[in-house]
């Protein structure tokens, strides 16, 4: 009857608080034990491809002895993975790793096997392998992404670091930085799948449609609230894209999306609707709600005399989710051949 009662004086907003809360600490312990479990796996194959190594072993001189150990290791750790192939792919993870920084190694010991199996087929350098790792890391990329990030050559496409944004003189000075490592000034949309120019409520609707996709390329830390978020003020109706919630921020993100260049109208509309969302549905140990305008262009000057006199925290980025035609041909004879081969 107590419970009952308790359950009773909770609002629903302080219980959806309670709720995005409780999310957070499961999510954040999650991803710790990944990252454990990662590190300790990876170790051992470290120190498996050390030995090979050590021992100077190689596909002329110890294809025997590799196929041997591999079944005696089977037999004793059957769920591990330990076949000849992979014995020797340690070797090769050693080995290519072996004379890297201490960074690049322990970028590299947090990833799934298969991540690293993947990373090791491209000649890339230290930092965009870190580069890559920390993306996965960070966004919880499944092989499958990252397949598709290296194919489309994603570090390349992204730019020096240039803020399009008004955080440092809207928000206190910790929360500004921390804003500032949580959103880009570019995001890249090709998970859904687009080779003709979309309009805005059919790039929405495929962005919900593949949320999870999306929340990862966001980055780590968002819960996704809903698509088309009504605030009723007035007695009228506004509609906010795209919102979510950061939980590390501790605030609200609306996202308004936009087909074409950026336009300093859009700055003033955004602004109202984080006005509407900090009166109507900011909890009190909330911050302040931030808005970021996704374009397909963006110009820098513009972005930054738009933002010169706004109160609210608003962050302007550029998005691209069309394949180039070369890459696309690529995906498309892949997908021929894999079928020609099934």
């Amino acid at each position: 009857m107590k419970d009952l009662t308790l359950l009773k004086s909770l609002t629903e907003d302080e219980y959806n608080q309670l709720l995005r809360q409780a999310v957070a600490v499961i999510e954040a312990s999650r991803i710790q034990i990944a990252k454990q479990l990662n590190t300790v796996a990876m170790s051992s194959y470290w120190e498996i491809g050390k030995l090979l190594e050590e021992k100077k072993l190689d596909s002329k001189h110890g294809d025997s002895v590799v196929k041997r150990l591999s079944i005696d290791l089977k037999s004793r750790y059957p769920d591990m993975g330990l076949s000849p192939r992979n014995l020797w792919d340690m070797k090769k993870f050693y080995l290519r790793y072996n004379e890297g920084d201490t960074k690049l190694r322990q970028a590299v010991a947090l990833l799934p096997w298969s991540h690293n199996l993947l990373l090791m087929t491209y000649n890339l350098s230290p930092e965009y392998i870190i580069f890559y790792a920390n993306e996965v890391i960070e966004k919880g990329w499944s092989r499958d992404m990252l397949k598709h990030a290296l194919k489309s050559d994603y570090h390349l496409t992204i730019q020096p670091v240039e803020q399009f944004n008004n955080f440092t003189t809207t928000l206190p000075a910790q929360q500004a930085a921390y804003a500032n490592e949580v959103f880009r000034s570019s995001y890249n949309l090709g998970f859904v799948d687009a080779v003709e120019p979309l309009r805005e409520l059919d790039l929405e609707r495929r962005l919900v449609h593949k949320i999870t996709t999306f929340i990862m390329e966001l980055g780590d830390g968002f819960s996704f609230i809903g698509n088309q978020h009504t605030l009723t003020c007035n007695d009228k109706e506004y509609r906010v894209d795209l919102l979510f919630f950061h939980r590390r921020l501790r605030s609200m993100v609306a996202i308004e999306l936009k087909i074409g260049e950026f336009k300093p109208e859009y700055v003033g509309k955004m602004n109202f609707y984080l006005s509407l969302l900090d009166k109507l549905e900011k909890a009190p140990d909330e911050n302040p709600s931030i808005g970021i305008i996704l374009c397909a262009e963006k110009d820098h000057l513009e972005v930054e005399l738009a933002l010169q006199d706004v109160n609210k925290p608003i962050g302007v980025a550029e998005y691209q989710y069309l394949l180039p035609k070369t890459k696309l041909q690529e995906l498309i004879t892949e997908e021929i051949q894999k079928t020609e081969k099934e």
